[in-house]
């Protein structure tokens, strides 16, 4: 049986089966609930924009959810466990350094493709349309959306990755987590995110770290859309 090497025991790790089922919860959730509503609220809205930055944040809780419930196991095996101050520091110099990678290779991507960049412009629109709306983007995007595709895409898809390898687990799980984005702007700083969140989860045993990196840069791109709603 596959194993992690927790602190406290030797925990069956996670596979496909809770890859699968935890991508298929996320999607269902992500798109089918914006089908299923598309008669109650414009997406397009400046509400409609705050309702998604949740709403990724929601999808990403439901799926890492439904892989948990498949299989009798402790959180722990996904990495969901407790760690150290040193690695949520660890965690700050990883956002750091996703921030300069963004700064270097969106301007570069947009130039040498033709991929769309207005693909959020729903949470640009949130974010700059008064306070209430801008706290319910910011709790979207800086508080939910970490842990929610945190814990689905580094405890789960990360988690059953390794036991292919540290770099098939690091390079695999970001590749999909960066096309799970879609092919626009966004793309190349979800690879890089999911790169290092992705060694952060494998090095430190932990998810947290990783949701540190990503709450970070989440913040700073509310800030951006808050005060430069024409960013987009």
């Amino acid at each position: 049986m596959e194993t992690t090497t927790g602190t406290n025991s030797r925990i069956a790790r996670p596979g496909w089966p809770e890859i699968l089922v935890g991508i298929a919860a996320m999607a269902l959730v992500g798109f089918g609930l914006p089908f299923a509503t598309r008669g109650l609220i414009d997406l397009t809205s400046p509400a409609g924009g705050a309702a998604l930055a949740c709403l990724s944040g929601v999808a990403g809780l439901a799926g890492f959810g439904a892989a948990a419930a498949l299989r009798h196991r402790s959180w722990q095996a996904f990495g969901v466990r407790r760690t150290s101050a040193r690695w949520l520091w660890i965690g700050v110099a990883g956002g750091v350094v996703a921030l300069l990678a963004k700064g270097v290779l969106t301007p570069l991507f947009v130039v040498l493709t033709d991929a769309e960049t207005d693909t959020q412009a729903s949470y640009a629109a949130g974010a700059s349309s008064g306070v209430w709306l801008l706290v319910v983007t910011a709790i979207g995007l800086v508080v939910l959306t970490p842990i929610g595709e945190e814990f689905l895409f580094r405890g789960v898809v990360t988690t059953g990755l390794l036991r292919y390898g540290p770099v098939i687990a690091t390079v695999g799980s970001a590749a999909i987590f960066a096309l799970l984005h879609g092919i626009n702007v966004v793309l190349p700083t979800a690879f890089i995110v999911g790169i290092i969140t992705a060694e952060l989860r494998r090095r430190s045993d932990s998810v947290w770290p990783g949701v540190v990196v990503h709450a970070l840069n989440n913040s700073i791109t509310v800030v951006a859309y808050a005060l430069f709603p024409g960013i987009v």
